[in-house]
């Protein structure tokens, strides 16, 4: 089997507020697939639903070939999940709680003390092994919150938000991990409030809005769907004064300057290509539904 997900027309609500609506798209083992989409989007109600922590009202989803209703334990031993809050024991230190997850996750007491080690010094933890988590910063306990979902290698990875709190070092160390886990077969959902996070690290994206999906594909083509590169003019106080739409080519970015040299343009130039940034704010405005975001099947 090539699918490590299936979703077909998952929906959720809470009273009256609708929360996933109709949501389909599959994940293919090994892909990293990101799901970006602003606070209340639905992101974490799926990953819920995915990994059996709450039932949708409709629609159905298997997960590692299992159905997440009706097959729930089946799918529990085949996933890990890391949530937003890290979920350790403050009166253990880093080497016992990963042990403590490793023995619970079937591993003999040698074999738990080796990985232990393995992942201690993985996540940069080496200094505070023997530590009391109680006395850890929130990006030490969140570092340690991962080790945690690597004690054993999963079928599924679930990560929402997975770097929330870490700095730009650690938060690179973890894309590394990440690329790592899938290029070993694992398959990595993630959910992200960093575009360049999602950029990084996945194979696709989709994009919820309003519990739906707006955009869905490569992070190259959704980039392309907003627009191309564009040369663009800016004066001494950094004001935009003029964008010449260009194909990246040198013989158009020839043209272009040109065009700017002919008009005694005065200022600086420089080149900017389309981002994720532009996809989000394409796809989560009034005007979205106008724009060919999606995939074709």
């Amino acid at each position: 089997m090539t699918t490590a997900i299936e979703v077909h027309g998952l929906r959720k609500a809470f009273r009256e507020k609708v929360v996933v609506d109709d949501l389909d798209f599959s994940v293919s083992r090994g892909e990293v697939f990101a799901l970006l989409g602003p606070n209340g989007a639905g992101k974490t109600t799926t990953i819920n639903i995915l990994t059996t922590l709450t039932s949708a009202d409709s629609g159905s989803a298997l997960v590692a070939g299992w159905d997440v209703r009706s097959q729930s334990t089946e799918v529990q031993r085949r996933i890990s999940l890391t949530g937003q809050s890290a979920a350790v024991d403050d009166a253990l230190s880093a080497t016992e709680n990963v042990i403590m997850f490793a023995r619970l996750a079937g591993l003999g007491r040698g074999a738990a003390r080796r990985r232990s080690v393995e992942l201690i010094e993985q996540f940069d933890l080496v200094d505070a092994a023997s530590q009391r988590v109680r006395t850890f910063s929130g990006g030490m306990r969140r570092r340690l919150d991962l080790a945690l979902s690597f004690v054993v290698t999963p079928e599924v990875l679930f990560l929402d938000e997975p770097t929330t709190g870490l700095d730009t070092r650690s938060r690179r160390a973890l894309w590394e991990t990440i690329r790592q886990v899938a290029g070993g077969g694992t398959t990595v959902f993630l959910t992200t409030q960093y575009l360049e996070e999602a950029d990084q690290l996945a194979d696709r994206i989709a994009v919820l809005h309003d519990g739906r999906i707006a955009a869905l594909g490569t992070p190259a083509a959704l980039k392309s769907r907003v627009g191309g590169d564009t040369v663009e003019l800016h004066d001494v106080r950094g004001t935009l004064r003029r964008a010449i739409p260009t194909d990246g080519s040198i013989a158009d970015l020839r043209r272009a300057l040109d065009v700017l040299d002919a008009e005694g343009a005065e200022g600086t130039v420089s080149l900017r290509r389309p981002s994720l940034d532009d996809v989000f704010l394409a796809v989560t405005s009034p005007t979205h539904s106008s724009l060919p975001m999606k995939e074709h099947a």
